[in-house]
């Protein structure tokens, strides 16, 4: 399993604007072959204000290659892409695949 992350710093005064690129990804990433696990979005309370993530995930590197092809293939992600670099909502976009380490078996404590 290899996981996705992408790291958006955004300009903040556009939120809005990302926040509607975001909702139409969903269907997109579906359908291009990746397993969303989920948009993150900042929040005035903790952290940076500016900072987004989004996770996806993939069976192998092959299942991910697949997708970038597909997802440059679709209308609807170019056109949803399109408007987010033309409004500037997103400033960087950092990208990592990672893989999923095994979790830790706890044992119960006597």
């Amino acid at each position: 399993m290899l996981t996705l992350c992408i790291r958006y710093t955004l300009d903040i005064r556009k939120l809005a604007d990302f926040e509607a690129y975001v909702a139409k990804l969903p269907e997109q990433i579906a359908r291009a072959g990746g397993n969303l696990v989920g948009y993150y979005l900042p929040t005035k309370f903790a952290g940076p204000t500016n900072i987004a993530l989004a996770i996806i995930e993939f069976e192998t590197l092959a299942a991910y290659e697949t997708y970038r092809a597909r997802l440059a293939a679709d209308p609807e992600s170019v056109e949803n892409l399109r408007r987010a670099d033309e409004c500037g909502c997103i400033m960087v976009e950092d990208r990592s695949v990672l893989r999923r380490h095994p979790p830790i078996r706890r044992t119960a404590q006597a």
